[in-house]
């Protein structure tokens, strides 16, 4: 005799039977945790950037990671431009800055701690881990454009506990026993 299991957030009509808008969608991936990357760089001499939680590693050699950038920015042209980007994981507790760098008014980095690079990468301070990259390639990705950049430095701040971004919340990593 088979047995089934019912996964308890299943439905009596599975979800992927209706059609699966954008709302549904971001509802789903919501589903799944991730970090937040604030990517920045000079233009002139100010700090330009935003938040991003599409940030992948892809390759350990030749060191690669990914991000994704909606269409709609009228930051990332700016960014593109820059010879180096910092990439600065977000830690815990700054999540009103991430909603700050994800916000579409305003000056992002008024009352922000940051430093630059020589090369003009903006870093954000007390951050978990801070990158510094190039753009690589970029490949189209829909409604955005998937950023390829190879890693040209990492410094990593241990016990600096990262922000964790889970069904458009903020939360904190705990360990399992």
């Amino acid at each position: 005799m088979a047995t089934s299991t019912h996964h308890p957030l299943q439905a009596s009509a599975s979800p992927t039977e209706t059609e699966l808008d954008g709302a549904a969608l971001r509802r789903a991936f919501g589903a799944y945790p991730t970090g937040v990357v604030a990517i920045g760089a000079l233009h002139g001499t100010e700090p330009v950037g935003f938040a991003a939680n599409s940030f992948v590693s892809i390759s350990l050699e030749p060191p690669l990671a990914a991000v994704s950038v909606a269409r709609t920015s009228t930051t990332w042209p700016r960014l593109a431009e820059a010879p180096v980007l910092g990439l600065s994981v977000l830690s815990n507790g700054q999540g009103p800055l991430c909603r700050r760098l994800a916000s579409r008014e305003g000056n992002r980095f008024d009352g922000v701690s940051w430093r630059a690079t020589p090369e003009g990468a903006v870093l954000i301070e007390d951050a978990a881990l801070w990158l510094t990259a190039r753009v690589s390639a970029t490949y189209d990705g829909g409604d955005h454009e998937i950023v390829l950049v190879e890693l040209l430095t990492a410094e990593l701040f241990p016990g600096v506990e990262p922000l964790v971004f889970h069904t458009s919340q903020f939360r904190e990593l705990v360990p399992h026993e």
